[in-house]
């Protein structure tokens, strides 16, 4: 993992840590039970479920437009997708991936760089492949933040929306 540098910048990773943290984020996502999922869930309030030490991971959406607003703790990196998708490697060997037609994440109006990443993981004795566009950033110095994340592959449309307050605690 990279080293934080400056509070809310772009955090900066090669192509084996992006992988490796979408596999991660898939495990998180596909094993939160669906009453608490935050992929599922509209409103934020599933958003701090089963969070890893090391990372703090923003749930993606089944499409459409969505509206979070959650707490996140000062020190830790933020990772979330913009486009993803996986499969299991009985249904395809390659990593299978979106048509992309638009990715953009913007923190409080300043548009972030996103990253593709590839990956694999394994969940329910299954290996899984995953593809998506990722974007990551640097700890936030506490305070509030707006995160607007906007993708779009043929007819699948995300509009999400996180209002995130960053605490010490």
């Amino acid at each position: 993992m990279s080293t934080p540098h400056s509070a809310g910048s772009l955090w900066r990773m090669d192509e084996d840590d992006g992988g490796h943290l979408a596999g991660r984020w898939w495990k998180w996502a596909l094993s939160a039970p669906e009453d608490r999922s935050p992929v599922r869930d509209t409103t934020g309030e599933h958003a701090g479920w089963d969070q890893p030490a090391d990372v703090w991971f923003l749930a993606g959406t089944y499409g459409g437009r969505v509206e979070r607003r959650c707490a996140v703790p000062a020190g830790r990196p933020v990772f979330f997708p913009v486009l993803n998708v996986q499969h299991t490697w009985e249904y395809s060997q390659d990593h299978l991936r979106m048509r992309l037609e638009r990715a953009d994440a913007s923190l409080n109006g300043v548009r972030l760089s996103l990253r593709e990443f590839r990956g694999g993981f394994r969940h329910d004795g299954a290996r899984h492949l995953t593809w998506g566009v990722w974007g990551g950033l640097e700890p936030l110095a506490p305070g509030q933040y707006v995160l607007e994340i906007d993708g779009r592959s043929g007819d699948f449309v995300v509009d999400t929306t996180y209002h995130l307050t960053v605490t010490d605690h």
